[in-house]
């Protein structure tokens, strides 16, 4: 049956009074499973480092998109999407609008939008990451770039955040433009306690969507970026900051080597994160060449108590066309955490001073059996300096610190 008429299906269901409207609307029903098995090695607290098996669902997810023409050339429009745990069918990730979810207006002018998604740095990273693989498995160089495993309340960019309101620009000779701004108010999580606070201090982090002390103290996330597409060429510059997010309080007024603030007094950091990505396809220039390149470079700043805490990023992905799929491969680099903070200020993954670095290598290939189902394998390993415990984004490791964890998987994808 068709999924537009299986969508309308449903909504009449639901909402029998309102079926004449919803019959003239764009409705669509949509998905994706993405399950492979995992094989996992990274050394432990204990010493030890058993090769893990796992069964993994890479962002599986199921969600209801549609349009409706307001005459003029003005469109409302609208998504629900929620995250599917193919591996265990009943992760609490898995609930209704848990994904992408918004409502909002398109026209000649652009889009805005209201709701849940994720911030506009996310859309220049297939310019230079693992792109073929989708970008939702443990192969990810979110492992890495952008601390993309931490939350917002641990320094986490390139984040699903709540409570959003966004603009993307319409396409203007090749260059567009997205700028999104995140109130963290109330209406998000109610019980989360931010890790870099003493126990006592309460209930002030907010995870990605933020809480009550969150919007009394005026945290915000805003981000932007451009991005440019012409022919061969992918251009993108993007800007994530997190304002007064994370927040330290220090249980005790006085003493030797405390900082000067205190549960009264607290200290709210102010997070910033630049990407600069581009990528050429000789494809598209030189028939039966279809090699890619792309190179990714990033900065980040997070406030502390005793200062910048400073890191550099730089990755380069090459992929080519093999054997009726694709090959690619990819290396990153993390700098040691610099600037004026103390040695061993840590957030999120990032530690200060020297053997805090890390290298990300991965190769991949994917193979198309239909448009819409695809077979894929791939190894990562992410070599951490003696200070550094850098792990997956997607399907995270625990190890211990220095550790060099690595996988190799085999999976395969359907998208409907």
């Amino acid at each position: 049956m068709n999924k537009k008429l299986v969508a309308l299906a449903v909504a009449g269901a639901f909402a029998a009074p309102l079926a004449v409207q919803a019959q003239t609307a764009n409705v669509t029903l949509y998905g994706r499973l993405n399950m492979d098995l995992e094989f996992v090695k990274g050394q432990q607290v204990d010493g030890s480092n058993p090769t893990v098996n796992r069964v993994s669902s890479n962002s599986s997810r199921f969600g209801m998109r549609g349009t409706e023409s307001l005459g003029g050339g003005l469109n409302a429009i609208f998504q629900i999407e929620q995250n599917v745990s193919g591996d265990t069918g009943n992760a609490a990730s898995s609930s209704i609008a848990s994904r992408e979810t918004f409502v909002g207006l398109q026209g000649s002018w652009g889009k805005v939008t209201l709701g849940k998604f994720l911030m506009p740095q996310d859309d220049i990273r297939f310019i230079f990451d693992n792109s073929i693989t989708l970008g939702t498995s443990l192969l990810s160089d979110g492992a890495i770039w952008g601390q993309a495993q931490e939350s917002k309340s641990t320094g986490g960019f390139d984040a699903r955040t709540g409570n959003n309101i966004r603009y993307d620009t319409p396409n203007y000779m090749g260059f567009t433009a997205a700028l999104q701004y995140s109130t963290r108010d109330s209406s998000g999580e109610t019980t989360y306690v931010c890790p870099t606070l003493a126990a006592s201090a309460g209930n002030i982090g907010g995870g990605d969507n933020g809480n009550h002390l969150s919007e009394t103290r005026h945290a915000n996330v805003i981000g932007g970026n451009v991005i440019y597409v012409n022919g061969p060429i992918n251009a993108a510059v993007s800007f994530e900051r997190n304002n007064k997010v994370r927040q330290y309080v220090s249980d005790t007024a006085a003493g030797a080597g405390n900082p000067g603030f205190d549960a009264v007094h607290p200290f709210f950091a102010k997070d910033t994160d630049w990407t600069i990505a581009g990528g050429y396809d000789f494809g598209t220039i030189m028939q039966g060449f279809g090699l890619r390149l792309g190179v990714g470079y990033e900065h980040t700043k997070y406030d502390t108590p005793t200062g910048d805490l400073k890191r550099d990023y730089w990755g380069v992905s090459a992929t080519v066309p093999l054997g009726g799929g694709k090959f690619q491969a990819l290396y990153g680099h993390a700098s040691n955490g610099k600037g004026g903070a103390a040695d061993s200020e840590t957030v999120g993954q990032l530690r200060h001073g020297s053997d805090t670095s890390a290298n990300l290598w991965q190769i991949s290939y994917v193979y198309s059996l239909s448009p819409r189902t695809l077979l894929q394998t791939g190894y990562i390993k992410i070599n951490n300096k003696d200070r550094a415990s850098y792990s997956f984004h997607i399907n995270p490791y625990t190890i211990a610190v220095g550790a060099d964890p690595s996988a190799l998987m085999f999976g395969i994808v359907h998208l409907f």
